[in-house]
């Protein structure tokens, strides 16, 4: 997939770590927001690419015209997680990662479509962009 984009959700800490470290490796990305300020926030951060999506109207949640590579999802709530996998893994047939600091949803976000739950205590998950 040479012009695909690694897609992004990134709502805490961890997830801002990690596109820091997408941008410094001039990697090919978008995030994926549900909320305004989140929006500016990586805008005002240098982010080219910042897509928000009404995470509760299922009617608005079309598949991107650009193809989508691997996803990341950082977990900021079970809930939320679930929906945005549930909203991105008909973007994609490459893998999708859910890097958690909690280790019981394991289980759930395997049975709706994750490839990889991902457990960090510390929050580094930079060694994901090798793969």
């Amino acid at each position: 997939m040479e012009d695909a984009i690694i897609l992004v959700i990134a709502p805490n800490e961890d997830g801002r770590k990690f596109v820091d470290q997408l941008m410094y490796r001039k990697k090919s990305f978008a995030i994926l927001t549900n909320n305004r300020a989140e929006e500016k926030m990586y805008q005002k951060m240098g982010v080219k690419n910042v897509v928000r999506i009404d995470t509760f109207m299922t009617k608005k949640w079309i598949v991107p015209q650009i193809a989508v590579d691997k996803i990341y999802i950082f977990e900021s709530s079970l809930n939320l997680s679930c929906r945005y996998l549930q909203i991105c893994r008909p973007w994609t047939s490459q893998e999708i990662y859910i890097v958690t600091r909690f280790w019981s949803p394991r289980g759930i976000y395997r049975g709706m479509g994750a490839d990889h739950v991902v457990y960090t205590k510390n929050g580094d998950v930079e060694f994901l962009l090798e793969r």
